[in-house]
């Protein structure tokens, strides 16, 4: 499992050449998802430190990604917000994942997608 994933990962990088790596697609995801968010919720609900949280943004925003707002009734929390441009960008990354997915599925058979399905819906399952 380990290699496939690190396989994809190595392609979707190379592919994507978008100067952005998987982390940042996370939190552009999250963003696109759930709305503007305070960068310490983000970072407990994708696993990540506030250090590398906030070292993410600070790309995000230079690359014109996601924006910061200030909350208009309390100027000291701030938010993270999705751009037009990091939804592209996000919708763009989603295409080349799926490709490349695709190739690698390509080789299964239509039992073994059937089953693979089967088995990544157990795995994503809220149920233990």
């Amino acid at each position: 499992m380990d290699k496939v994933t690190d396989r994809l990962i190595i392609q979707w990088n190379k592919a994507f050449n978008g100067d952005i790596g998987i982390s940042h697609i996370l939190v552009i995801r999250h963003l696109l998802q759930h709305g503007k968010s305070r960068p310490s919720d983000i970072a407990k609900t994708l696993g990540l430190t506030p250090p590398t949280l906030s070292y993410l943004s600070e790309k995000l925003v230079k690359k014109k990604l996601a924006v910061r707002m200030l909350d208009e009734s309390d100027r000291r929390v701030v938010y993270l917000c999705i751009t037009e441009k990091g939804a592209d960008l996000l919708k763009k990354a989603t295409l080349e994942g799926e490709r490349l997915r695709r190739g690698l599925f390509e080789k299964l058979t239509e039992e073994e997608h059937a089953q693979l399905i089967n088995i990544y819906r157990k795995l994503n399952s809220e149920d233990k």
